[in-house]
C-alpha cells in the first residue's frame, strides 16, 4: 500500500513545539524517514527561503521538490499521498489552497481549505474509514486538537514562575540557541511567557486553575476514545489520535505532564501510543 520509498522528507521545527510535535508523531507512527532541522526560533535565518514564516515547514520531494505548510495540511496530504495511487504529491497539495483572513485582532493569517480532509476517490474512502462515522469522528478530534487542546499547553506549562523557568530551561536546552541567546531566552523568555500565559487564559476563557481545563480536556479526549477500543483509529491509533498525542507530549518531563498523568485517566491510551510509535520507528 505505501509507495514511499521516493518520498525525500524535510522538517524544519521547534522540537517543542505542539504543531512540529504533531508532525513527528504522524511520520515515526508511519515509518517514514526524513531529516530535521531546528530552526533558531530568533533569528530563523535556517526558513529564509520561505515566505511562510512560521514552523513545521515539510519540504518533500516526490520527483520534484515541494513545501508544505501547517502540520494538520502537512498529515493530511502525506496521508492521501501514501493511500492513494492516482495523484501526483503536487497535485494533492493543489487540494489544499491556502486562504488568507484576518484574524480578531487584526492580523493577516492563512488558512487552508479542506485541512483535515483525505483526498480520496470512493473505493479507498471505503477501505480507510467503513462507516462514514469513523471520518466524521476523526476529523472532529483532530480539529479540536488544533482549535482547543493546543491552546491549553502555554497556560499550563507556564502557569507559575517556577513553571516557565523550568519550561524555558528545557525549551533552551532542546531548542537552537547561542549560548548567550539562551541565557537571555531563558530568563526573558520566562518572565514574558509567565505573563502572555496570563494573556491567553484570558484570551480562550480558561478558569482560575488552568490544570483544570487540562484534565477535563484529556478525560473528555479518553471517554470518545471508550472502554472497548485502545485508539481512535481501534486497533491501531489513527490521525486524530496522532494529533492529540503529539500536542500533549510537548509536556513530557514538565510538571503540568506529571500533574496530568496523576489526575486523569490518560495514562493507559498515552503509554498504548507511545509503545506503538517506538514499535513503528524501529
Amino acid at each position: 500500500q505505501l509507495h514511499a520509498g521516493s518520498l525525500q522528507l524535510t522538517l524544519y521545527q521547534y522540537k517543542t513545539c505542539p504543531f512540529c510535535s504533531k508532525v513527528r508523531a504522524f511520520l515515526d507512527y508511519h515509518g517514514l524517514p526524513y531529516e530535521i532541522v531546528e530552526v533558531n526560533p530568533i533569528m530563523r535565518k535556517e526558513i529564509k527561503f520561505s515566505s511562510y514564516r512560521k514552523v513545521p515547514i515539510l519540504l518533500a520531494n516526490a520527483g520534484s521538490p515541494l513545501q508544505l505548510n501547517d502540520s494538520s495540511v502537512i498529515i493530511s496530504a502525506i496521508k492521501t499521498y501514501l493511500i492513494s495511487k492516482r495523484n501526483s504529491l503536487e497535485e494533492i497539495v493543489s487540494f489544499y489552497p491556502p486562504m488568507k483572513t484576518v484574524t480578531e485582532q487584526g492580523k493577516e493569517v492563512f488558512e487552508y481549505g479542506n485541512k483535515y480532509w483525505l483526498m480520496l476517490d470512493e473505493k479507498e474512502t471505503k477501505r480507510v474509514y467503513p462507516v462514514k462515522e469513523v471520518r466524521v469522528e476523526e476529523m472532529k478530534w483532530r480539529k479540536w486538537a488544533d482549535d482547543w487542546l493546543v491552546h491549553l499547553i502555554s497556560p499550563n506549562v507556564y502557569r507559575t514562575p517556577r513553571e516557565a523557568l523550568a519550561s524555558f530551561d528545557y525549551i533552551v536546552r532542546e531548542g537552537k540557541f547561542g549560548t548567550m541567546e539562551g541565557f537571555f531566552a531563558k530568563y526573558m523568555g520566562a518572565v514574558a511567557m509567565f505573563f502572555v500565559s496570563k494573556r491567553l487564559k484570558k484570551r480562550h476563557h480558561l478558569q482560575d486553575n488552568v490544570r483544570e481545563d487540562l484534565y477535563e480536556a484529556v478525560n473528555e479526549w479518553v471517554k470518545a476514545v471508550g472502554k472497548h477500543r485502545l485508539f481512535m483509529g481501534g486497533n491501531q491509533p489513527n490521525l486524530a489520535d496522532l494529533a492529540v498525542y503529539g500536542v500533549l507530549r510537548v509536556m513530557e518531563g514538565l510538571e503540568a505532564f506529571d500533574d496530568m498523568m496523576v489526575h486523569t485517566k490518560i495514562q493507559p491510551w498515552y503509554q498504548r501510543m507511545e509503545e506503538v510509535i517506538q514499535k513503528a520507528e524501529v
